[in-house]
């Protein structure tokens, strides 16, 4: 594939754009937040859910709800003739999180406790400089306000048991049981003082209040080693959370791209898909629905009209894929092979593992000819487990058309994961043709 001087710059220019993205995001809460940045410096206004909602056409709004996000620009043209175009994604990846009481100490060390959230690769979490990041909940004379928290240096490890007590760990793999030999070590115990007590104070230092203030904490492990582009031409991504905030940016820039469109494009970033979406805030939620209402009620759009809307409408979930790994080979159906740097990938799945069918799939198709991007397609091996993406959720809630869609990438849920930076423009690219 020959690809233009100017197109490698531009790409090259939108990763690392992505990098910057995902080190300022270390949790959803925090991607969120990154979010609301990026929409609030391009004339996005706020919307509070508890408020009532005053839209005008022509106008760029969101709503954030917990680790969830709804950007959406209301366009000139007739909702019931054009629908919305939807673009979904998810904010969380998998990982560790602490749990409510979760430092005790042992043997002279303090160590945290956590549960596993979602399904990570946990031997990439061992001897990594890791740290904490999400909310604290804190007192206040009126109840109490919540404070977003990033330690920007290593404050917990996982350390691996040496060779010499695990022979066959080459062999066998790395293994942890979840409960016993996960707990992360922390820091030395100070003598006279209880676990928890210190780490409370190590957070309201960092937070600059007291202790007792701390009322809770919602917390995730992260890597604290940024991300970099590596190959030999510097044309890999490597990254924590690529799966999903790849996605999570290409969206939000697309959006931020369409500043003339006429029509009504919406942009819904939710958390908790690792998990099943099965919260206030996740893709199975009334999120989304709520707002579709609200944007409806707004234009003073009657019941059928707003049908007719949604039956017009388009929404894409954008998710990561799984790229052919030429050591794996076997792993993979033999005539599905997706390749880093070669486009967008179509995910299909008989089973409504993903929402696409042919029809879904023919009009992603020619947005991608329409934009100049190539496209690959995917489908698992028959033998072997199929994940699934928030695309079936949102198009069950809604009935609207779907279509499951991805960039391909390596190690998906390692916590250091790998993509292609052209197949990142790719997906800016036929995501701003779909919301131009």
């Amino acid at each position: 594939m020959n690809i233009s001087a100017g197109i490698q710059k531009e790409a090259q220019k939108n990763a690392q754009d992505l990098l910057a993205f995902i080190d300022a995001s270390p949790s959803p809460w925090h991607a969120v937040a990154t979010c609301v940045t990026r929409l609030e410096a391009s004339g996005f206004e706020a919307l509070e859910e508890a408020a009532a909602w005053q839209l005008a056409t022509g106008g760029r709004y969101f709503v954030a709800r917990q680790g969830s996000i709804v950007a959406f620009t209301i366009g000139k043209k007739n909702l019931t003739e054009t629908g919305f175009n939807i673009v979904g994604a998810h904010t969380d990846s998998p990982g560790l999180r602490l749990k409510p009481n979760a430092a005790f100490s042992s043997d002279g060390l303090i160590r945290i406790g956590v549960e596993v959230y979602g399904g990570p690769i946990l031997a990439s979490f061992a001897d990594r400089d890791l740290s904490l990041a999400g909310y604290v909940n804190v007192k206040t004379p009126q109840g109490f306000e919540t404070q977003y928290i990033q330690f920007e240096h290593p404050v917990v490890r996982l350390p691996n048991l040496a060779i010499h007590m695990n022979r066959e760990v080459n062999d066998k793999g790395l293994k942890f049981n979840k409960q016993t030999e996960l707990p992360l070590l922390f820091g030395e115990s100070a003598e006279g003082m209880e676990a928890d007590a210190q780490f409370l104070k190590v957070i309201a230092n960092k937070l600059n209040i007291k202790s007792d203030d701390i009322i809770n904490f919602e917390l995730n492990v992260f890597d604290t080693q940024q991300g970099v582009l590596w190959g030999a031409h510097q044309e890999f991504i490597a990254n924590s959370q690529l799966d999903n905030l790849a996605s999570c940016h290409a969206a939000i820039t697309a959006l931020l791209a369409a500043e003339n469109s006429q029509n009504t494009n919406i942009c819904a970033l939710f958390d908790h898909e690792e998990v099943g979406s099965e919260s206030a805030s996740g893709a199975n939620g009334s999120f989304l629905s709520n707002v579709i209402d609200r944007i409806c009620l707004s234009l003073k759009l009657k019941q059928e009209e707003k049908l007719r809307a949604l039956a017009k409408s388009f929404f894409i979930s954008a998710d990561m894929a799984h790229a052919f790994h030429p050591n794996h080979a076997g792993s993979y159906e033999p005539c599905h092979h997706v390749h880093i740097n070669q486009g967008p990938v179509i995910k299909t799945n008989a089973n409504q593992r993903y929402a696409t069918d042919a029809k879904t799939a023919a009009r992603f198709i020619q947005l991608c000819e329409q934009a100049g991007v190539p496209y690959q397609q995917y489908s698992h091996r028959t033998d072997l487990g199929c994940g699934s993406t928030i695309g079936p959720i949102v198009a069950a809630n809604l009935g609207v058309a779907s279509v499951d869609v991805g960039s391909p990438m390596w190690a998906m849920h390692s916590i250091r994961e790998s993509a292609g930076v052209l197949d990142h423009h790719f997906m800016i690219r036929v995501l701003s043709n779909f919301f131009k």
